[in-house]
């Protein structure tokens, strides 16, 4: 059973990842919790319900459901969960189990973060992207209209229970997209697991649990020594954002409706490959590497009729802009890349344009 600490001055969990986790969900629990609330959408609980009630055993619990879907990763469902939590009798001793991909694990953490200003949250991600990174360090939050997780709140869970064997029932899509952030824990700073992702790609499509336990545990691994290393993201957690300055600018152009998340990391670490290139950070080998990967992996949709000036108009609101200063991560080599600001607009703008082409 690996199992990776984390370390942060606001609190000390460890990440599970092993198969059947979900059935010791009860083990996790503090000791003289009052209310147990578990957090979740209604198609997650079709798939994972049973497995979590029998994890929970004989504890008391309510249900509580979000609506589901980026677009409406917002504030007010947070909000209408809160009242409900009062109303069935939520207190300073409550805690909350978020069950779910990336949306309820950040919607069911700021939820903890906020509620009676901070009860404790057990995150237990259900598809790939969340067990490799929403669940994992303490990143709550919800969406504005102009800009993703723009509101929200550090709060480090108890625990993460990460469960490989759910995955079987994950639709091939979110797969894909959950290994997007794979293959990006591999190029910033795993060199043999990008090997891995390189060479081994049909195990891996083939969700061979050999493959599949080895690419989460090592991305869990790497995620929970960065956030050790800096819970706030003031020095190296920036690395983690690889692909998600112009990801996130995709997401907010397209209304949140058109890519998964995992997606728009895949084509924003293309244009970070092209900017690396234009810029003279990465050889024109490994980027050519470095592409071919992530494409092992795709398809992503479409581009069609996204404007490149729309995308590099949209970054300057993106939360890792800090003065107007738009802050990239390009890759140096695989397993080495580096914060750079002040890039020419120019620069970017084709970089955009050649990772829509």
């Amino acid at each position: 059973m690996p199992s990776y600490r984390v370390e942060t001055p606001q609190r000390c969990y460890s990440a599970i990842v092993e198969r059947g986790a979900m059935a010791r969900t009860a083990e996790h629990i503090p000791h003289k919790t009052g209310k147990v609330f578990v957090v979740t959408t209604g198609d997650v609980w079709r798939h994972v319900g049973e497995r979590m009630e029998a994890g929970l055993g004989g504890v008391p619990h309510e249900i509580l459901y979000l609506p589901g879907g980026e677009d409406r990763k917002r504030l007010a469902p947070v909000e209408q969960l809160a009242e409900e939590m009062v109303a069935r009798g939520g207190d300073r001793s409550s805690l909350v189990i978020a069950c779910g991909g990336g949306i309820v694990n950040d919607m069911g953490g700021f939820l903890a973060a906020i509620f009676m200003r901070g009860i404790p949250v057990l995150q237990v991600p259900t598809t790939l992207l969340a067990q490799v990174d929403a669940a994992l360090g303490g990143k709550t939050g919800v969406n504005l209209a102009t800009g993703k997780n723009l509101i929200g709140s550090f709060h480090q869970p108890v625990a993460v229970l990460i469960d490989p064997g759910v995955l079987s029932t994950l639709p091939d899509r979110e797969y894909r997209a959950g290994l997007f952030e794979i293959v990006k824990a591999g190029i910033i700073r795993q060199t043999e697991l990008f090997r891995f992702l390189s060479e081994r790609s049909t195990d891996v499509l083939a969700r061979r649990p050999e493959a599949v336990d080895y690419i989460i545990a090592e991305s869990v691994r790497m995620k929970a020594e960065v956030v050790s290393a800096d819970e706030r993201e003031s020095g190296v957690r920036k690395i983690l954002n690889f692909g998600h300055t112009f990801g996130h600018a995709l997401e907010v152009e397209t209304g949140y409706t058109r890519f998964l998340h995992g997606e728009a990391v895949a084509w924003g670490m293309r244009a970070a490959v092209y900017l690396a290139e234009m810029t003279g950070y990465l050889s024109a080998e490994d980027s050519v590497e470095i592409l071919e990967t992530i494409a092992r992996y795709g398809p992503v949709p479409p581009m069609h009729g996204i404007r490149a000036e729309n995308l590099l108009a949209r970054l300057v609101h993106d939360k890792k802009t800090v003065q107007g200063k738009v802050h990239f991560v390009l890759p140096e080599r695989i397993g080495s890349v580096k914060v750079v600001s002040g890039v020419e607009p120019k620069a970017v703008f084709e970089a955009i344009r050649s990772a829509l082409a």
